[in-house]
Formats: C-alpha cells, sequence, structure tokens
C-alpha cells in the first residue's frame, strides 16, 4: 500500500517541460499542498524571495541557473526550503554532488507519481517534527539549515564521498536495471513501517545495504542502525550479546552490561545470517519478538524494547524448517515482509554503473588520480558471470587499482580468476554449437587464441604454427580487427 496520509504544506516545482510541470501540479494539488511552478530557475529565485516554501522540486537542467546552482544559491540565501533534484540524465557524480550540497533527495527521471508523493510527505513530515521540536525549546520554529537531516538517495551513499571520506563510508546500494528499480520501489514503501523484513539473496548482493536503506528512510532514522552478524557470535555467547547480561552471571561479566537489541532501542536491528542462529537461541529470539520485552542474562527485570527487526539470509530457510534446522513460528516472525536480491549477472547494465562508480570511490578514497578501463578489460569484467557479486566486483576493481600503474587499466591487471574463468568460457564455446562448418570453427579458434594473447599478433600466429602474414589474411577474411596499440579485438 502507497502512503496516502496527507501533510498540509507548500512546495515549488521548477520544470521547463510544460505538461510535465502541469501534470505534477495537478497530482500534488489533489494531495491536500499548496503548488507553485516555475518553467526555469530565475523564475524560481524571484518567487522564492516573494513568499516561503517548504520544498523546491527543481529538474538539474532547467533554463537559467541549474538545479544544482538553485540549490546553492537557496543555500546562500540562508532560506530553509528542503530541495529535491529531479534529472532524466542522472549519473552518480551528480546525485552525489546534490546530496553533498545539501539537496534533500535525488528523483531520476522516469519516475512514479507515488514516488514523489512518498519523498514529499517525508520531507513535509520531518520539517513538521523538527519546527515542533525547536518551538518547544523556545526556537522559532523555522529548521536551520545546518541542522536538517538530510535524506539519502537509496542509491546513493549513506554518506556521499568527497575527497575526504573517510574508507569507511557505507559504499552504495546503485542500479537502473528493471529488477533494482522494483526493488527501490518496494523499500520506499515498506520503510516507513515497522513491520519485520527478512532479505533473502546470495552473498554479496548487497542484502545489508537494503537494510540500512530501509533504516534511512524510516522514520526511526535518527536513532541507531544496529548490525550483527549472527555466524561471528559462538552459541554461548548469544543469548548475552543480544539481551545482555548482569554483573557476575559468568566468568568475565565483571559489570552489567547492555544487549544489542536495548542499544538499538528506537531503532533498527540487522540479523544477518540468521540461519547460523541454533535452535536455543531461536527460541529465545522468538520470545523476545512476540513479547517485545527481554530479560538479560541473570537478571530478572522485564526490559521493554522498541525496534525494528531486519533480518538476512542467503539460505532457504523454508528448506531448513523442513530439515528441522530452523523455526517455523520464527520464520512467519521475521518474514512479514520478504525482500530477494537478485544476482549481478542478471542485473544487466548495472554492472557498468558499478564499475564506474566503485573506480571513482576506490581511486578518491586512496588519493589517486582518475582511473578507467581499457576496453579489453571492461569487456572482461562485462562477459565474468560474477558468482560473488557486488562484493566480488568491488573487490576485482579494488585489485586493478592495487595492480595496474597506469591510468588506463589493463586486462593484465584484473584478478587472475575472471581472467581464468573467461578463458574457461571460451574454450566451452564448441560445446555449445558442437554442429559448425568448418570456417566458422576455425574463425571462432582464432579469435580464441587472440584473445587469449591479448590481440599480440605476433604470438597468436606462434601459437597456431602459421607465419603473420596468413594469421593477417585470416582476420581480414573473417573481419577480426585488431589494434596492436591498444590491445583490442572487435568482430565487425
Amino acid at each position: 500500500m502507497y502512503l496516502t496520509r496527507t501533510i498540509p504544506g507548500s512546495i515549488l516545482i521548477v520544470e521547463d517541460e510544460e505538461a510535465f510541470r502541469e501534470t505534477l501540479e495537478a497530482f500534488l494539488r489533489k494531495r491536500g499542498y499548496r503548488v507553485a511552478s516555475c518553467a526555469n530557475s530565475s523564475e524560481a529565485l524571484e518567487r522564492l524571495t516573494q513568499e516561503p516554501f517548504d520544498l523546491v522540486i527543481a529538474d538539474a537542467f532547467a533554463p537559467g541557473p541549474t538545479g544544482l546552482q538553485l540549490l546553492d544559491q537557496i543555500r546562500a540565501r540562508g532560506a530553509d526550503e528542503d530541495v529535491v533534484i529531479m534529472s532524466a540524465y542522472a549519473t552518480i557524480d551528480q546525485s552525489v554532488e546534490a546530496m553533498r550540497r545539501g539537496a534533500r533527495d535525488y528523483l531520476t527521471k522516469p519516475f512514479q507519481l507515488h514516488e514523489v508523493a512518498n519523498i514529499v510527505e517525508r520531507v513535509i513530515v520531518n520539517r513538521r517534527e523538527t519546527a515542533g521540536k525547536q518551538a518547544s525549546k523556545g526556537g522559532n520554529g523555522r529548521i536551520p539549515t545546518n541542522q536538517r537531516n538530510s535524506a539519502r538517495s537509496i542509491n546513493q551513499d549513506s554518506n556521499p564521498p568527497t575527497p575526504s571520506s573517510s574508507p569507511e563510508a557505507v559504499p552504495a546500494l546503485i542500479g537502473s536495471s528493471t529488477v533494482m528499480k522494483q526493488l527501490f520501489s518496494i523499500i520506499d514503501r515498506i520503510a516507513p513501517f515497522d513491520s519485520s523484513v527478512l532479505i533473502t539473496g546470495a552473498t554479496g548482493t548487497g542484502k545489508e545495504l537494503v537494510a540500512r536503506a530501509i533504516h534511512e528512510r524510516s522514520r526511526r532514522n535518527k536513532a541507531p542502525f544496529v548490525d550483527i552478524n549472527c555466524s561471528a557470535i559462538p552459541d554461548t555467547l548469544v543469548e548475552a550479546e543480544l539481551f545482555g547480561h548482569q554483573r557476575g552471571t559468568f566468568t568475565g561479566a565483571h559489570e552489567t552490561r547492555r544487549g544489542l537489541f536495548e542499544e538499538a532501542s528506537g531503532g533498527t536491528i540487522f540479523l544477518d545470517e540468521i540461519d547460523a542462529l541454533d535452535l536455543s537461541a531461536q527460541a529465545k529470539l522468538l520470545r523476545v519478538l512476540q513479547e517485545r520485552m527481554l530479560r538479560r542474562v541473570g537478571g530478572r527485570e522485564n526490559i521493554p524494547i522498541d525496534v525494528r527487526v531486519v533480518s538476512a539470509t542467503n539460505r532457504d530457510l523454508s528448506a531448513a524448517v523442513a530439515e528441522g534446522k530452523f523455526r517455523a513460528d520464527l520464520l512467519f516472525r521475521l518474514r512479514v515482509v520478504p525482500l530477494h536480491m537478485p544476482q549481478l549477472r542478471d542485473r544487466g547494465d548495472d554492472i557498468a554503473l558499478l564499475l564506474d562508480y566503485f573506480l571513482r570511490r576506490h581511486a578518491n578514497r586512496w588519493g589517486l588520480s582518475e582511473r578507467c578501463l581499457s576496453s579489453e578489460a571492461t569487456r572482461a569484467l562485462l562477459e565474468y558471470h560474477w558468482p560473488g557479486n557486488v562484493r566480488e566486483l568491488e573487490n576485482a576493481v579494488e585489485y586493478a587499482l592495487a595492480i595496474g600503474v597506469n591510468e588506463e587499466l589493463a586486462v593484465d591487471d584484473l584478478p587472475p580468476e575472471i581472467l581464468q574463468r573467461n578463458q574457461s568460457d571460451n574454450d566451452d564455446v564448441f560445446k555449445e554449437y558442437p554442429f559448425l562448418p568448418l570456417v566458422e570453427v576455425e574463425r571462432r579458434y582464432i579469435i580464441s587464441v587472440l584473445e587469449r594473447f591479448n590481440g599480440h599478433q605476433i604470438k597468436t600466429a606462434a601459437a597456431l604454427g602459421i607465419d603473420r602474414r596468413t594469421l593477417y589474411r585470416k582476420l581480414q577474411q573473417y573481419k577480426v580487427k585488431t589494434d596492436r596499440d591498444e590491445n583490442v579485438v572487435s568482430i565487425f
């Protein structure tokens, strides 16, 4: 169910496309907001001097000052309007830059109107809550620019990278593929509620990033996000870690300590690899979730808890239930809202998007000049099957940056397992097509050997047992071109 609650507020739309501007204006007006619109940023600045607004929704490429320049000018004026930037030509750098400059959120066109409604409501609600707190403290009820809790785009860093970003900054949940857009939409819809979420998917698909995105988009985002890998806790210490313990309860318990559920009070607790809990720990967790209170190990006091539970696993928990390794009643408690993370190989163009992002992120993190991938290295990475998903891709980029000495990273700078796997794929090409004309078999084999030697014709000819002129004639015959300077193999 989409959010339908209307919160009174005022919105200024800056959009040069008339039909789109009128559609968005009419939609927000029907939801009870006071809405005005302008065709360019210059008109918007003039309008803002005449009357205040809660929110400005601006196209990044509107005529006159760009959306980002408009954002800067609003901030320079000391105004407290929140700003959401929208663009049909969104790039990672642009959206990160918008968030760094203080944008409340970032919308990529085309988007569905309910996405706008969700963002607008979150902004207005946050402003009303903040203004109320300021007023209760004797303030004027306006929201100081430097005190706003800027929302983070789902597909951007929790802390957008700047030249001074720490290495520990949370990586991005990025994607433009259909499956990822669907995932972002679901996150938007479920984040405002406190329902338990179970995230499933293979290792390295980004389950923790989804958990953080849910927390950041929820009304609990000012409270702690506490994550715990259940497989890393010894069975004998699970209860104490999760629920705390009293002083003197066991050897080494020199003081009373709160557990992770108490540490997450008011916020979200993320239980990763939930399948690693033994049946005894599962029973205790179930009791806490049912009663919404806990008792520390060795304690007698029942302590109320107020946390949202998000859990994750790379196993089939239904199968684990059938095997008697996981409690069915606990699964029902955890899986109120199920989310499944797609494999990276099923995400289409997201691989190229992530490659670009990780190259920039880690080059910036290590203080390196901008790096790029050669066309051959790019092709090798795009053709790889990525069993380790996004985590493996990020590791591959880090490896290439560490090994490579040139600004353009070559195929030889990639991890060995990627090159070996791609070569194995080339060797298997004939298994898929066992009945081919002899000329096609020869063509494929020559291409395979040529790629193995990175486009080097002399080495390829030597390996094939022919002279270079013969190889050259065959390459012309089969319409295979090599650029010896760049070591690129392309097929017309």
